[in-house]
């Protein structure tokens, strides 16, 4: 009778150990009862595969280590795959906005590595991401950027999933970029 929950725990511990998690911030709040307070813990965590899929959770509990374990397992429920172009960068720069935080997202060269302030770079650590600039405008609140980053990271589009949704083939899709096929349009007016 007991090997069957052994073993479900055994199975559920390989399954995360794929993942890598970041504590983004944590924070101490009270809460004022008749005598006196009553200090909890708040964790925000990021969790991330580093081949593209990533997630953010928030947990709150009396002790450290359980509100980083409620933050945990909320991140693993709540993860959304990015696409990346070569496995490392973005496919284009992109926005993102959450209450006052504001992100802006750019995709880099080889060799650039994270340039990014502290929430942001575990995300894009988690994701696996190699090369990006990233720049915070407005609120600082870990909270906000985390929020607006993953904002920013939803509204990635990759060649292959625009090319889907026109009907199109990728090769055709990117021949039709501006600045690939000027010299041809230029030979053909003439």
């Amino acid at each position: 009778m007991a090997r069957g929950p052994n073993k479900e725990r055994v199975e559920r511990e390989e399954r995360d150990s794929e993942f890598v998690d970041r504590l983004v911030h944590i924070n101490r709040v009270a809460k004022v009862v008749k005598g006196g307070r009553r200090f909890g813990f708040a964790a925000l965590v990021v969790v991330g595969d580093q081949k593209g899929r990533v997630g953010f959770g928030h947990g709150k509990a009396r002790e450290v280590p359980e509100a980083i374990r409620k933050a945990t397992d909320a991140a693993k429920r709540s993860m959304i795959r990015v696409a990346l172009r070569e496995g490392r960068t973005l496919h284009h720069d992109v926005r993102g906005r959450w209450g006052a935080g504001k992100v802006v997202l750019r995709a880099a060269p080889q060799g650039t590595g994270i340039i990014a302030g502290g929430p942001m770079r575990a995300v894009f650590e988690t994701v696996g991401m190699q090369d990006v600039v990233a720049k915070s405008i407005g609120s600082s609140n870990p909270y906000n950027l985390v929020r607006a980053t993953f904002d920013a990271l939803k509204n990635e589009d990759s060649p292959r999933s625009v090319a889907a949704r026109r009907g199109l083939k990728v090769s055709v899709l990117q021949s039709r970029r501006p600045g690939a096929g000027d010299a041809d349009a230029a030979g053909s007016d003439a």
